[in-house]
């Protein structure tokens, strides 16, 4: 079997653990020198791919490429850019063809969510349809926990611990001053369609009246006139009210509570506003002074405060990919097998690129209380063990101590740069 370079690029949003998962694919393929000479990672995603910008990871430490465990954000950097149908767009994958051909490129590993399972899933059939061999895995990533066939996502986790801790401590601040001051508190999570990020907000309490009092679903249909009612009665019964919405909430008819009229790089609708669009109800309805947050990057780059389960998982899907590579395998995607839910286990599946691409995972809705407002215990079991366990990075001076990439770029080989 000949020895054929590898490609390896971050897509999407990012996450805390995202790097753990490169680490796992770059410490793998270096154990495979007979079959995997240098591991390439695209500069910003698939983009680095068609403007031939590959990052020679064979010329970073092992010490490095450990570091990236414990370090959050994107360490090649990442993209949204969506790759349309070979009909389509004949001439992007031609170019994909015309770099990997360049650079002996025989292995391709995209990391990411729905989208990026998409264009790992169509970049794995340049080989059927235009003749160029490459095996091709997708790595999971998405803090939205919403990959089919998957448990869990990589990245969930920790946004999950995040959140939760945030919901209570923040609640704890609200408690101590309702009295003579702030009364309802709102934590805005993201979330577009699926509810699992602002459901983890629910762990923070679990008696009657801990908060939060009400959690938002895109899942369950916003109605303006219950939830206003809900807080003025978590006001008069509890002294305080504190909301955990998702992004993604939404009317009866679709319409999203915090539509900012633009759309993203996919084609999804731009969200943003919503924690003050519901403060500005509650202002207008019931006069409760009120304060609000977005989460927004923060949650997604909490590296500090990630679950040891999301950051071991993150590792072995990276682990998992190369070796399903190596065994012959193609248009797959690691998975997390729950084996178990108390002591919990899991192990590594595999599912099919073309049943991954461009699903989503929504919350089911025995998860959620049946006032619309809460999580069940059936939530709350399969939520615990994603959060479990502390991986604090190491500190220099009171700061966490992240990788530092020198990120040399291969030589071109091609004359023609391509425009996107």
């Amino acid at each position: 079997m000949a020895i054929k370079n590898a490609f390896y690029a971050q897509s999407g949003g990012v996450t805390a653990v995202i790097n753990a998962s490169a680490c796992g694919v770059i410490q793998t393929a270096r154990k495979h020198p007979d079959k995997i000479g240098k591991v390439y990672a695209g500069r910003n995603g698939i983009i680095g791919a068609l403007r031939e910008e590959l990052i020679d990871t064979s010329l970073e430490s092992d010490e490095a490429i450990q570091a990236l465990i414990h370090t959050p954000g994107g360490a090649f950097g990442s993209c949204r850019h969506k790759l349309k149908n070979i009909s389509e767009n004949r001439r992007e994958y031609e170019r994909l063809i015309e770099v990997f051909r360049a650079h002996d490129i025989g292995y391709f590993f995209y990391n990411g969510g729905g989208d990026s399972q998409d264009t790992a899933y169509k970049v794995s059939q340049i080989a059927d349809k235009m003749g160029y061999p490459i095996t091709c895995i997708g790595v999971p990533k998405t803090v939205d926990n919403d990959l089919p066939f998957t448990d869990c996502c990589p990245g969930f986790g920790s946004v999950a611990k995040y959140i939760a801790t945030s919901t209570l401590e923040a609640s704890l601040d609200i408690k101590s001053m309702c009295e003579t001051s702030t009364k309802v508190f709102i934590l805005e999570v993201m979330g577009r369609h699926a509810g699992w990020i602002a459901a983890s907000g629910g762990l923070a309490g679990q008696g009657e009246g801990e908060p939060p009092h009400i959690i938002l679903f895109p899942e369950i249909p916003f109605d303006r006139d219950t939830f206003l009612a809900r807080v003025d009665h978590c006001v008069k019964e509890y002294g305080y009210c504190v909301v955990v919405a998702s992004e993604g909430a939404q009317y009866e008819d679709g319409r999203f509570l915090a539509d900012a009229g633009a759309k993203d790089a996919f084609g999804h609708t731009q969200l943003g506003g919503v924690a003050p669009a519901l403060a500005n109800m509650v202002k207008q309805a019931l006069g409760h002074k009120y304060h609000w947050a977005v989460a927004d990057y923060l949650q997604r780059s909490a590296r500090h405060i990630a679950s040891a389960t999301d950051v071991e998982q993150a590792y072995a899907v990276g682990k998992a990919a190369v070796e399903m590579a190596l065994a012959g395998k193609q248009a797959l995607m690691p998975t997390i097998v729950r084996e178990q839910a108390k002591p919990y286990r899991w192990k590594i599946g595999e599912a099919p690129l073309s049943e991954v691409a461009n699903q989503e995972k929504k919350m089911p809705i025995h998860y959620i209380t049946d006032d619309g407002f809460g999580i069940t215990q059936d939530c709350r079991d399969y939520l615990e063990p994603l959060i479990y366990g502390e991986s604090f990075p190491p500190f220099d001076n009171g700061l966490p101590r992240v990788a530092k990439l020198q990120n040399i770029l291969v030589e071109r080989k091609l004359k023609t740069e391509f425009q996107l």
